[in-house]
This record gives structure tokens, C-alpha cells and sequence, in this order.
């Protein structure tokens, strides 16, 4: 018998060729990014930063959970939008692809020098650019922007462990950057805190706690944490006693039950597959320490019991971030070297489709975005533009999406103090009885008053051009019988204004009244 011999490495032009093909998934995904919708929730908090930055007091004027670091980053765009040409969310956009190009230059000057296969060089090319943009409809999310900057903080890491030099305007810069991503909600201190686990057990006390990387990020979270009774005392003082209040039991599926929901589940699943072959000996420190960021990516959505897409996505990428380095080394390693610079053009290939392809099955895009003005958030849209573009809107209704980004490709003005009705959700867990499914101002509770009677002012200070009104309150224990207009009407001041609205259409359960003039 003759062994067959060695497959002779491909040609130089198709090397080039089969790289491209593997850079078509990341550019499909940079397409889908373009084209609208923007993501809701990215739109909402963009239309608080611009409310703030005309003047509204964020936190007083403008109610929302969220700590205060998105809506400062967020002013960014804000301020383009105000200042240029450029509309709100082609400003938003263009901040997004800037970040989102600053962490893949991070990735390629955090390799720089690495030690790499072929194979791992090949699919690791392939694979950052493509995780960083991975999310399509939910890029902006700010789950997404944590996982996305987990990656060369990963990377950072390995090199910490390893002991090698990297210019400490790269270091400061990864440093700050994943700082400020982990700080934008605090259960993503889970990520940073694994990981750090690690670079002390591979390192050592001694070498690790002269590392000045954590203490940067410390120093970053200490300033944050320390100026957010300075500048935001409502915050703590307000807010987050009416987020525990009725926010926390108005969403979700549960922590048990969110286990075992379609994209939660199937999530869980692939980060049990990954992790413990990611966490092997002899896996190395990058893929161990992108195991231990998907495992606090993991605690971070299982903590939020919501299994909503953004939540569930940053334990996708980085899974599919460990499982590209882990399994790309191992096929290094087991493969003779001709053989692995030969295949690895073609692993890269198989790799990014792989990744897109899962990507495609389990989320929106590009469905979203192909089908964006035959679905609801485009028809509202085109509705918006038609009848109150430019105007100020009143909005009641419990959903961010598709108010949310409708109004903002409509650039109309929201008016509500915060982004839906939540705190009558929160505040009507149980329904009075009696026919008229509504509290009398003496049985209400003082989150309710305060936005029954806030929301009546505001409308009657500054009559808005516009409202639109769901049908659904989404209040289950009142039914169907819930009436968004009959409930605020119950107000004097609301009632008295309400007389100069007529009707406008209705679409899709919900129906908008413009202002008499």
C-alpha cells in the first residue's frame, strides 16, 4: 500500500481568496447594522440623552432604572445630532461603528507578536471582527457593548498572565474601556470578576497585585460609584427605591424558568459545551479567560431571570469566543504543520459561517431588518412621519418596541417622564374591584400618585401635538378592562385638555389623537 502524500499548501491567490470568503459574514452583519430598525431600547435611551441635554434633569424630569453611565455616554451622539447634519440615529450609528472599530484595532495590536498556528492565526482574523458585530438588531444594547468589550480584555488578560510587555497606552486604553462597559450595569461586574480570578491564580498575589491594570478599573469604578449621589441624588434617593418598588416583578420569566426558555436554554447549553473544554489544562490563558467572561455573562443574564435576546446574546459571543480559540489551537496542535497552513484558510471559512449561521438561526437579524417596513415598527413609523413628524408626542403604552425607535425616525418628542408606563404596571400587580378598574387618588400609592398626577400636569403645562395610545395596557390582573385614557381622565387637569384631541387612525391596537389647534 502507498501512502497518500501530503496535501501541498494552497496557492497564494486562493489563500487571499478563501480569506475574503471568510470575511463575508462579518461584513453581512456590518450591512445589517446599517439598514434600520435601530435597536428600541438604544433609541430610547439616546431620546433621554437628548431630552437631557435640551434641558430636562435626568432623574427628576426623566425616570428610568438604568445608571446614569449610559445616558452620559450617550450625550455623545446626542450632541452630533444637535450640532451636525446628521440625524439622532445615523449619529448614534456612527458612534457604535467607531467603538465597535476601536475594539477590533484593539484585538489586532493585542495580537501583534502573539504566538498563533495557522489555524488559530486564520479563524481568530475571521472571528473577532465578526463576534464584535454579531448582534445586528441588538447592536447598541447595552449587554452587548460589555461582551464586545470583554474580548480584548481577554486578550489583555492573557497577556497580563503570560508576563508580556504591551505599550501602556494600549493596556490604559483596554483598561478604561472595559471599565466603563462593565460598569453599565452592576451585575456585569460578574465578567471582571472571573476573569481577575484567574489573571491572580496564574499569576500570583504578589506579581498580580502590582499589575495596574485592576486598579485602574477599580480607581474608574470607585469615581463612578462615588459621583453618582454628587450629581444624581435622585437617583439613589428616587429611583432605585421605585425600581425594587414596581419595577423589579413586572417583567420576566423567572431565574427558574428562564433557564429553560428557547434562547436562554440554548445559550446555557452552548456555554456548557464550551467552557469545560475552554477551562482545560493546557487550553491556554485566552481561551480560559473567555470561558470565565461567558460563565459571568451567563450570572449576569441569569440574574436579570428575563431570557430576552440582548440579555442572552453575550453569553453566544463569548462562547463562540472561547470555543474559536480553544478549538482552532487544538486542531494546531494536532494537525502536522503543513497540513494545518494549508487547511487553515478553509478553517476560517467553516468558522465565520459557522458563527453567522448559528447567529441568523437564533436571533433577529437580518429578519428585522429585510422586513423592517412590512413589520410594525415600520408601518408605525411611516404613520408617525405622516401625522406628527417633528412634533411632540405623548406616548402611553408599556412597550418600548415599536414606539421606540418609530418616534425617533420620526423625530417626534417624547413627553412622557419615563420610557413606557411601568410604574402602572408595577403599581397595578392586583386590581381594585369594581367596574371601573381604577384607584381613587386616596387609594393609590405614592409611586402611583406621583405619576398620575405628574403625567396630568405635564400634559396640561405643555399640551403635546400628538398622543398615542395602546389598547393593551399590558395589566394583566385588570384584563382588557384597563383604559389608558379613561384612567388618566379620572384627573381633572387631564380631563380638561383631553377635550381638545380628536382621532387620528389606529393601527395595530393602537391609536393616536392630535392636539385641536
Amino acid at each position: 500500500m502507498h501512502e497518500s502524500a501530503a496535501a501541498p499548501p494552497l496557492a497564494l491567490p486562493e489563500r487571499r481568496w478563501l480569506r475574503w470568503v471568510a470575511a463575508v459574514p462579518a461584513l453581512f452583519f456590518v450591512a445589517m447594522v446599517l439598514k434600520p430598525p435601530l435597536n428600541h431600547d438604544a433609541a430610547a435611551v439616546l431620546d433621554f440623552s437628548q431630552r437631557w441635554l435640551a434641558g430636562a434633569r435626568l432623574y427628576v424630569d426623566l425616570i428610568d432604572v438604568n445608571p446614569p453611565l449610559i445616558f452620559i455616554l450617550n450625550l455623545i451622539p446626542a450632541w452630533i445630532a444637535k450640532h451636525t447634519p446628521l440625524g439622532a440615529p445615523q449619529a448614534l450609528l456612527l458612534c457604535l461603528l467607531a467603538h465597535a472599530a476601536m475594539l477590533w484595532r484593539m484585538t489586532v495590536a493585542l495580537r501583534r507578536g502573539r504566538a498563533e498556528g495557522p489555524v488559530e492565526a486564520a479563524v481568530l482574523t475571521a472571528a473577532f471582527p465578526l463576534l464584535i458585530v454579531l448582534a445586528g438588531s441588538d447592536f447598541g444594547q447595552r449587554e452587548v457593548l460589555m461582551a464586545i468589550t470583554a474580548i480584548p480584555y481577554a486578550l489583555l488578560a492573557e497577556r497580563r498572565i503570560e508576563g508580556e510587555s504591551v505599550p501602556w497606552r494600549l493596556a490604559l486604553g483596554v483598561a478604561v474601556a472595559a471599565a466603563l462597559a462593565f460598569a453599565l450595569k452592576p451585575h456585569f461586574l460578574a465578567v471582571p470578576a472571573l476573569v481577575e480570578a484567574l489573571v491572580l491564580l496564574r499569576r500570583g498575589r504578589a506579581r498580580a497585585l502590582r499589575d495596574p491594570v485592576p486598579w485602574v478599573m477599580a480607581v474608574i469604578w470607585v469615581l463612578y460609584l462615588a459621583s453618582i449621589p454628587v450629581f444624581f441624588p435622585d437617583y439613589f434617593g428616587h429611583v432605585v427605591p421605585l425600581g425594587w418598588e414596581v419595577y423589579a416583578n413586572i417583567h420576566g420569566a423567572g431565574p427558574l424558568t428562564v433557564l429553560v426558555t428557547d434562547l436562554m436554554g440554548s445559550a446555557t447549553l452552548l456555554m456548557l459545551l464550551v467552557v469545560p473544554f475552554a477551562l482545560r489544562r493546557g487550553a491556554g490563558p485566552l481561551p480560559q479567560a473567555l470561558a470565565l467572561a461567558c460563565l459571568g455573562a451567563f450570572l449576569s443574564a441569569w440574574v436579570q431571570h428575563k431570557g430576552w435576546t440582548y440579555h442572552v446574546l453575550p453569553i453566544t459571543i463569548l462562547a463562540f469566543a472561547a470555543a474559536a480559540v480553544a478549538l482552532s489551537r487544538w486542531t494546531d496542535a494536532t494537525l502536522p504543520a503543513e497540513r494545518a497552513a494549508a487547511a487553515a484558510p478553509v478553517f476560517a471559512v467553516v468558522a465565520a459561517f459557522g458563527i453567522g449561521g448559528y447567529a441568523i438561526r437564533g436571533g433577529e437579524a437580518p429578519w428585522r431588518q429585510l422586513w423592517f417596513k412590512a413589520e410594525q415598527t415600520g408601518r408605525m413609523t411611516e404613520w408617525l412621519r405622516r401625522e406628527a413628524f417633528g412634533g411632540s408626542i405623548l406616548v402611553l403604552s408599556p412597550e418600548i418596541l415599536p414606539v421606540y425607535p418609530s418616534v425617533t425616525y420620526a423625530e417626534a418628542r417624547p413627553t412622557l417622564r419615563t420610557m413606557s408606563i411601568w410604574p402602572l404596571q408595577g403599581a397595578y400587580r392586583t386590581c381594585p374591584p369594581g367596574a371601573a378598574p381604577y384607584r381613587t387618588p386616596a387609594q393609590m400609592s405614592a409611586a402611583e400618585f406621583t405619576f398620575w398626577h405628574r403625567t396630568a400636569e405635564d400634559f396640561a403645562r405643555a399640551p403635546p401635538r400628538a398622543v398615542l395610545v395602546t389598547n393593551f395596557a399590558h395589566i394583566p390582573a385588570c384584563g382588557d378592562r384597563f383604559d389608558l385614557v379613561a384612567y388618566f381622565s379620572t384627573h381633572p387637569l387631564f380631563a380638561r385638555n383631553w377635550t381638545r384631541y380628536r382621532p387620528a387612525g389606529e393601527m395595530e391596537g393602537y391609536r393616536l389623537f392630535l392636539r385641536m389647534r
